[in-house]
């Protein structure tokens, strides 16, 4: 009875059972009043041998308010009272085992390797003396949990399972010629037959696996069969056991279990090493396809198709020698050879485009001597791309990720105004009389633009590095870090006791809130959208701040005390159910509009005639100045858009209808009307992803917008600086650094919003938003889960395809 979980694992094995849901942490007292309206009334009955009451509300408790809450104490005053009444009501041959699953960490989680996780209580009583005589003083302070079930096993007449490697507990058997209550087995009996079942398992095991040691399977063979000789020899004279042989029985059940420990926890440093070679030449052919997709892709298909051919063929020969040799295949070296075999023909046959007799047109060979250069795949990008990756071989480097995260993101993104800098671009020119006499070609830009953008820059830059310093106060802990303490900012409000803290955490998320909502409707607004009656322009009205005011009051209403208005407790719940799904129907809307009519601009339909009439004298550039086609079209679409508003005030547009009453249109907002919607939705899909997070990371989403921004206009005035254009002749082309930086950012923030690449900081209170009674089955909550984890790679995701 209780957690249905039980049920779940063992589906009708329970000659009766009373399941209840166990999912719903935010519920404290369902299941753990389920089990004592029945446990007590079972107890006194005759139909039960084993009897499981599996309560659930201290760790629910934990993971909702924390062990230090006062819920807690309320939830372990309750569960003391609940033993004392079982023990009031014990047969004389029943034993009680209190027992905890695991422990729980200072924030109420657990699934992490910490001692607080690990170590859990267990008491056994019995009402009658197990055996006569005083307590033995050699009872262990500390009981694996493995050795739980031999135990029960022996203590309830069952075999023990196959797979166990644990041992008895001797303080609940009698020792030899006496009798107990509990049991009619002595020690040596139960540590008999314990070991019996271990050496049956190794025998089983190591005829199959071959990954024990054959000098330690032998030994331990000896030692079983020198055991066995001993113990039967003892049994069929009738004597009394020697003092040494249950010792000596302990000792091979530990060392069997320390030799299968040492087994499974083995690593292969060959396969290791193997792995770490396709995963490099993984990534080596990514960074190719991505280089020269252009040219691969003019190939015959014949030559995309034989690398696959040459891995199915390498595959079945390894497979082939092996049983020829060991005869039995190992599916892992098979596959492995295959994937080799096929990425060193990849390169191979890219590298072989480079030669010149396979050439045939010099743009080709360009492009492959381009990316072949050292100097290319010297790129500060791809130096700290392979930091990052080499980063996650250290155990050090791994536990700090997320500051190492964050130093490699800053010091790639100082690499951009460096790398301009060397090549003056960041700076405005100093005057050349070669320019200026027309025998050199003039700068793309004029000295205003390039020191407005170069402002631009390192203004942005000095944002990103504020944004990323400040966004490591909201990291949490990992186990291993020690004293560390994790930000405050990753508990709910209702986990706060101090009324005035929880207010001014409330305060300075609602404001936060505001800001997000206001920068972002500001950038749109900046660049010149919003101006039209579409439905785009009505979500970021009128669904943006509607959604903000969902938000805020949920956050209110789900930080209030269960029992602070008993009188308003009613309005109080059916609000945390309304107020979140209300907020996610608000979401829904606004996306769907922004999908269907993504025009945020203004769009005026006129007659050609009084086009032609009112024809906008746009600026010209001179041949010879030799301005890329990004540059202009950066500095022109802001021009044509001026224009236009000023003639439209000065009614200079107010024509009559033309000869042929053909439509024409005029657009504002030219130079954002492809991002500005991206950036509307990236910013709607954001608020609704910080529904699913505790309140206090509104303050890292706000840096995570502002950081996004500083990206984007790095990225883009960079861009205009170097006056390199995005597309080729051959598509559309993205530069290393941008991805890099995104990816670099994405995982900061995944960080940055209290997540760890640990279960115990998986969470789960995600699943409840919108819920608070739980779910009927496990997609709902496991989508809203996975969008809570993922935030960050979401936005920074939708942010790429703002910037391309």
């Amino acid at each position: 009875m209780g957690d249905d979980t039980w049920e779940n694992l063992f589906p009708k094995k329970f000659y009766r059972s009373l399941p209840f849901p166990s999912f719903n942490v935010k519920d404290l007292d369902t299941v753990d009043n389920g089990i004592l309206q029945h446990l007590y009334t079972t107890m006194v009955g005759d139909d039960w041998d084993v009897l499981v009451a599996h309560f659930l509300g201290v760790d629910h408790c934990g993971h909702r308010f924390g062990p230090d809450h006062p819920a807690m104490a309320d939830k372990l005053t309750q569960m003391d009272g609940v033993i004392r009444s079982v023990i009031d009501r014990l047969q004389n041959d029943t034993l009680l085992v209190v027992m905890g699953d695991h422990g729980m960490t200072d924030t109420g989680d657990h699934g992490g390797e910490s001692q607080k996780e690990t170590d859990a209580a267990l008491f056994l009583y019995s009402p009658s003396p197990v055996f006569p005589g005083p307590p033995s003083q050699d009872e262990p302070d500390v009981v694996p949990q493995t050795d739980l079930v031999p135990t029960l096993a022996l203590l309830l007449g069952i075999p023990i399972p196959f797979s166990s490697v644990g041992q008895v507990l001797l303080p609940l058997f009698p020792p030899p010629q006496t009798g107990g209550a509990v049991t009619r087995l002595s020690q040596l009996e139960a540590l008999w037959i314990n070991t019996k079942q271990v050496n049956r398992f190794l025998e089983t095991y190591s005829g199959l696996a071959k990954d024990i040691s054959p000098e330690i399977l032998s030994e331990l063979k000896a030692e079983f069969s020198r055991l066995s000789s001993e113990y039967l020899s003892t049994v069929r004279e009738g004597r009394p056991p020697p003092p040494h042989l249950a010792s000596s029985l302990q000792a091979y059940l530990t060392s069997v279990r320390d030799t299968c420990r040492a087994t499974w926890a083995r690593f292969n440093p060959v396969k290791m090493a193997a792995g770490l070679a396709l995963l490099t030449f993984a990534c080596l052919m990514c960074f190719v396809m991505s280089e020269l997709s252009m040219v691969l892709t003019e190939e015959k298909p014949a030559g995309l198709k034989a690398p696959t051919a040459v891995a199915v063929t390498v595959a079945v020969s390894v497979a082939a020698a092996q049983l020829l040799v060991r005869g039995y295949v190992e599916a892992a070296w098979c596959l492995a050879a295959g994937t080799f075999s096929s990425e060193v023909l990849f390169l191979w046959r890219a590298w072989r485009l480079n030669s010149p007799a396979v050439l045939k047109n010099g743009a080709k060979a360009s492009k492959l001597s381009r990316w072949m250069s050292l100097r290319r795949l010297l790129l500060p990008s791809l130096v700290v791309l392979l930091l990052r990756c080499a980063s996650l071989l250290s155990d050090s480097y791994v536990i700090y990720e997320g500051r190492v995260v964050t130093f490699l993101l800053l010091s790639l993104a100082l690499c951009i105004p460096i790398h301009l800098n060397w090549n003056g671009h960041l700076l405005p020119p100093t005057p050349d009389p070669l320019k200026s006499a027309g025998l050199l070609p003039s700068p793309t830009l004029s000295p205003a633009a390039i020191r407005k953008e170069s402002s631009t820059v390192l203004g942005c830059l000095g944002v990103l590095v504020i944004c990323a310093y400040f966004s490591l106060s909201f990291h949490g802990c990992r186990e291993e870090q020690g004293f560390c303490q994790p930000s405050p900012f990753l508990s709910p409000l209702s986990r706060l006791q101090d009324n005035q803290l929880k207010n001014l955490y409330y305060i300075l998320s609602v404001i936060s809130l505001a800001v997000c909502a206001y920068l972002l409707r500001l950038c749109l607004c900046h660049y010149g959208n919003l101006n039209s009656s579409g439905r785009t322009a009505f979500t970021a009205r009128w669904i943006l701040p509607l959604l903000c005011i969902c938000t805020g009051l949920h956050w209110a209403v789900s930080a209030t005390p269960e029992d602070g208005f008993r009188k308003l407790a009613e309005l109080i719940r059916v609000a945390q159910l309304a107020l979140p799904r209300a907020a996610f129907g608000l979401l829904g809307v606004g996306l769907s509009l922004i999908f269907v009519d993504p025009l945020t601009v203004f769009v005026k339909t006129r007659t050609a005639a009084s086009a032609r009439s009112s024809a906008l004298p746009l600026p010209r550039y001179r041949a010879s100045t030799g301005i890329s086609p990004q540059a202009e079209l950066r500095h022109l679409i802001p021009q044509i858009y001026q224009r236009m508003r000023r003639s439209l005030e000065d009614g200079e547009f107010s024509g009559g209808a033309g000869e042929d009453n053909r439509p024409a249109v005029e657009a504002y907002g030219l130079g954002t009307v492809y991002s500005a919607p991206v950036l509307l939705f990236c910013g709607l899909l954001g608020i609704g992803l910080l529904l699913l997070h505790p309140e206090g990371m509104t303050l890292s989403f706000l840096l995570l917008l502002l950081e996004m921004g500083a990206l984007l206009h790095i990225h883009a005035s960079s861009t205009t600086l170097s006056g390199s254009p995005r597309s080729t002749s051959g598509g559309f082309n993205v530069p290393w650094t941008p991805v890099v930086v995104w990816s670099l950012a994405a995982t900061q923030f995944f960080h940055a919003t209290g997540h760890l690449p640990t279960f115990p900081s998986i969470q789960w209170g995600a699943a409840f938003v919108g819920f608070p009674d739980g779910h009927a089955g496990t997609i709902l909550p496991a989508f809203l889960v996975t969008l809570n984890t993922f935030a960050s790679h979401i936005l920074f995701a939708g942010e790429k395809m703002t910037f391309c």
